[in-house]
């Protein structure tokens, strides 16, 4: 099963105020620094500053650049001390922006200039003598009898980052927040990404602090037998409060398993995290929430085309569709294997979170290919050796046309949403 990976961003968050902590989550408030943060003056426009910013001390280990602020903190685990570290790639001069959010303002976000890399880790080393880092841009800052040079009326953020040249420096104060925050919950989205879910369906969870790790996928460690884990690093997913099964984690992204006792309706989905308890997302479940596998990259010349593959493993689109993927046109009596998520129960019943080990069927499934329908279904069921996936195979119809035709399908005498095609020729 192919689930979407989180892509790179290019923005951290930071703002020069303070928030109120969340009652679920953790925070940790922490004093002057150790360190002094610089930020220079680089100009702007239309009231809207930016400052190259000088984080605390840097060592070059060899490939990065490491800038650390470290300070005494106080409400996690007994207090203990706080580090925030900006890394960038070499050992040149830091790459990092503070740009104002609006105009004047003092509030900004971090940026890296063109062609740069870096990353932010926040890390708590508690009195207790337990370390807990996380990857992470949710802290905020305000300084400390800061000094200013250039800065044409007064001494701040926003002012240096419109002066060319200005600097603020000085020690720094604030907050750091490592609660989960949920902002989204789509089906998997390359099957759909649909803003509801069946039960049994796969669902990616969009946020921050979702995780203390830059990424786990599951392995066969993490199975007991042939159950999925619903426990992966130090998270754990809920939705109507039944337990999720986990699949892969970071802290901006989690992929998850709706089990099938799953309730129906508006439910609430929470990440719990080393950083505490969401808030509940709310989401919809519905009994079904079908959808085909069909990514991004095979929309082709405005065509979305369904992956579709032989049983040679050749892909069911035009020839050399896809840069490095094997492919050609189906043609009628082709056996294709198609593969899909959110159908519903199989019979005999194979609950969501084990893998699939028997055969099984999936009753009332239908599909048309270029408007005729196919009568030919050699399977449809939950795919061997997976759990949450849905495969299908079926033999091309006569008479289907030729180029990119439709192709539709329906479960439980409900129709299927995606607009979707499939390489046909005669």
């Amino acid at each position: 099963m192919k689930l979407s990976k989180p892509v790179g961003i290019s923005l951290f968050l930071l703002c020069v105020a303070f928030l109120s902590p969340r009652a679920w989550g953790v925070t940790a408030t922490y004093t002057n620094s150790s360190q002094n943060v610089t930020l220079t003056g680089l100009g702007g426009s239309g009231g809207i500053g930016q400052s190259q910013v000088t984080w605390g001390a840097c060592a070059y280990d060899g490939t990065n650049t490491n800038c650390t602020v470290s300070a005494p903190y106080t409400g996690v685990g007994g207090g203990g001390t706080i580090s925030i570290v900006l890394s960038y790639r070499g050992d040149g001069t830091s790459p990092f922006t503070a740009n104002s959010i609006s105009p004047g303002s003092n509030m900004i976000t971090f940026g890296l200039l063109p062609g740069n890399s870096g990353s932010i880790v926040v890390s708590l080393q508690e009195s207790t003598g337990a370390n807990v880092t996380f990857l992470s841009n949710n802290f905020f800052f305000y300084y400390s009898n800061a000094t200013c040079t250039g800065a044409a009326s007064s001494c701040s953020v926003g002012q240096v980052g419109l002066t060319p040249g200005a600097t603020i420096t000085g020690t720094v104060y604030g907050t750091f927040d490592a609660t989960p925050v949920i902002v989204a919950v789509v089906s998997a989205s390359s099957f759909g990404e649909f803003a509801a879910v069946a039960p049994a369906t796969w669902m990616e969870i969009y946020g921050t602090n979702l995780a203390n790790v830059k990424s786990q996928t599951w392995g066969s460690a993490d199975f007991n037998g042939y159950a999925a884990p619903t426990t992966l690093g130090a998270d754990t997913v809920t939705i109507g409060g039944q337990s999720a099964f986990i699949d892969f984690i970071s802290p901006l992204q989690v992929n998850a398993l709706a089990p099938s006792n799953t309730p129906l309706g508006s439910q609430p989905v929470v990440v719990t995290a080393p950083g505490g308890t969401s808030a509940p997302f709310m989401l919809t479940v519905n009994a079904t929430e079908p959808g085909l596998d069909a990514p991004p990259l095979f929309n082709i010349g405005g065509f979305q085309y369904v992956v579709a593959l032989f049983a040679d493993g050749t892909f069911v689109l035009p020839v050399n569709a896809v840069p490095g993927l094997p492919s050609r046109p189906a043609q009628a009596n082709d056996e294709i294997v198609l593969y899909g998520i959110g159908f519903g129960p199989v019979t005999p019943n194979i609950p969501a979170g084990m893998l699939v080990e028997q055969a099984n069927s999936l009753a009332s499934f239908e599909m048309s290919i270029g408007g005729v329908p196919v009568t030919n279904v050699p399977y449809a069921g939950l795919a061997p050796n997976y759990t949450g996936l849905y495969q299908f195979n079926v033999v091309v119809p006569a008479n289907a046309g030729t180029g990119a035709v439709p192709l539709t399908f329906t479960v439980g005498g409900g129709a299927g949403t995606q607009t979707l095609y499939l390489a046909v020729s005669n």
